[in-house]
């Protein structure tokens, strides 16, 4: 599929003619007699049969914006008409950042790429001043997703005892999320002056980055009641204080892998349980996924770090700006701007050096 000559900008190598079969087949198959015999493969049909059309349909209309502004372009040439040529040529420049971002897209091909997110956030060693570091690692990833047109809930929050938060669970929701927000997994140390420190000395923070992909279908991953321990106790809030006088915080313990899960947000017991549930799951998928990774690396002989306990990132505010990614050498002296959520920067840099990898 090519670019209609009259733009300068490449058409990516996009098979969508095989899509448009595809979507041929599988509506065929979703009409078939005793289609939803086996629910679990239908679903999984129907999945694959929304993706396959959105892209079709995403393709498809840019294709045809881009041969209609084309062939106008040639008309105003041919006639002269400044007015008409200036405005299709802009329609064209829009069309191409479009295409750009959705090329970038066709990287994000991974089965849970397209999923919401479960993102948190732990203070490292390093006390008020890691704690801070944590909160304002978290308020980055909110401004982000706000950027993004992302909605966000925070699940859990466990705040410090002088500033800052200890830890947090945050739920993000948009598509892509999960694509975009894997390669934020690590530890990201932070290098400045401690506002906390009378003496203003320079201070070294670590926070911890966790990211999941959320459990969107039923059964995904099975948790029988049998290896849960749920308890409820009172929700508080700093210093210890009692903010619900009912026990709505609840606390599930997953028996057979040690995880705890814990989620007090909600004034709702029922809404906590269902919210540390969901986060529940994604732990469990992740360490699924981590499985899998783990024996597909060793297959081919790699050596291959799936805790995400490895620092990726640092934040230098202090003798120098500097934001830097260890792993793709992207850096920015904007500290400022990535602090406040522009960090679309490191996460492309990131996926790019990825590509092929997954072969």
């Amino acid at each position: 599929m090519t670019l209609p000559s009259a733009s300068p900008a490449p058409w990516c190598d996009f098979d969508l003619a095989n899509d448009e079969a595809r979507v041929e087949e599988l509506e065929a198959q979703s009409a078939a007699a005793g289609f939803w015999d086996d629910p679990d493969s239908a679903r999984d049909l129907m999945q694959e049969l929304a993706a396959a059309r959105d892209r079709v349909e995403t393709w498809g209309g840019l294709h045809r914006r881009a041969s209609d502004a084309a062939e106008l372009i040639e008309l105003a040439e041919a006639e002269g008409d400044s007015d008409v040529l200036a405005s299709a040529g802009a329609d064209l420049d829009a069309i191409e950042k479009e295409f750009e971002a959705l090329e970038f897209q066709l990287q994000l091909s991974g089965q849970y790429d397209s999923r919401n997110a479960i993102l948190a956030v732990h203070a490292g060693a390093g006390g008020t001043d890691s704690q801070d570091w944590a909160e304002m690692l978290l308020r980055m990833y909110l401004r982000w997703a706000e950027r993004k047109g992302y909605s966000t809930d925070i699940l859990d929050l466990t705040e410090g005892e002088e500033a800052g938060i200890k830890s947090t669970t945050v739920e993000i929701k948009g598509k892509y999320a999960f694509g975009y927000l894997q390669s934020e997994r690590g530890v990201h140390r932070l290098v400045r002056l401690s506002p906390f420190n009378s003496a203003s000395a320079r201070q070294t923070s670590f926070a911890k980055v966790e990211v999941m992909p959320e459990v969107e279908q039923v059964g995904e991953i099975q948790v029988p009641d049998d290896d849960i321990r749920v308890d409820v106790y009172r929700s508080s809030g700093a210093g210890g204080q009692n903010v619900q006088k009912n026990s709505t915080a609840v606390r599930i313990t997953h028996i057979p892998t040690g995880i705890v899960v814990t989620c007090q947000n909600e004034r709702s017991q029922g809404r906590n349980r269902e919210s540390a549930m969901k986060v529940l799951e994604a732990r469990l998928l992740e360490i699924e996924l981590n499985r899998q990774e783990e024996e597909k690396a060793r297959l081919k002989g790699q050596h291959m770090d799936v805790s995400f306990g490895s620092q990726i990132r640092n934040y230098v505010l202090h003798p120098y700006k500097m934001v830097k990614d260890v792993r793709t050498d992207f850096e920015t002296s904007d500290t400022t701007a990535v602090l406040d959520g522009e960090i679309d920067g490191f996460i492309e840099a990131y996926l790019k050096s990825r590509v092929g990898e997954e072969a």
